[in-house]
């Protein structure tokens, strides 16, 4: 799964692609892959910084849906973070590292999805939070 290109699944374009590939996705978990480079946009002083990791969770939200559309032949929607919620930052991972990003969706109300996420480098939790994304609709 997770050879595929991510950018079939989220609408962000280098260089602001903060996931690296889906690793799984069912009805109420999505996961994703990334190895933090030092050329990204949030790598400050060899570290991801917290801006990144926001967008890392995101972005894994969207992979999911994106992947979830593709399945199913339908347009992949648009994605927008309508709020963030009781955001903790642990630790900033490395250049290098690789993260785990877990996002579980906990309800969906008509276009808003509310989900709880989190990142994890070397089997520590480095960030997590709860967020609102509201999903435009093509029609």
């Amino acid at each position: 799964m997770s050879d595929l290109d991510i950018t079939a699944y989220i609408p962000q374009r280098a260089p602001f692609v903060m996931v690296g590939g889906v690793v799984d996705v069912d009805d109420k978990l999505y996961v994703t892959k990334f190895v933090v480079s030092d050329g990204n946009i949030f790598s400050i002083n060899g570290e991801f910084t917290e801006p990144g990791l926001v967008e890392n969770m995101a972005q894994t939200a969207a992979a999911g849906t994106g992947y979830k559309y593709q399945q199913l032949g339908e347009v992949v929607p648009v994605g927008f973070i309508a709020s963030i919620k009781s955001l903790k930052i642990k630790s900033l991972p490395k250049v290098g590292d690789e993260l785990r990003t877990e996002v579980a969706i906990m309800h969906k109300v008509l276009n808003v999805h509310v989900v709880e996420a989190k990142v994890i480098c070397k089997e520590e939790v480095v960030a997590s939070c709860e967020m609102k994304i509201f999903e435009q609709s093509e029609k």
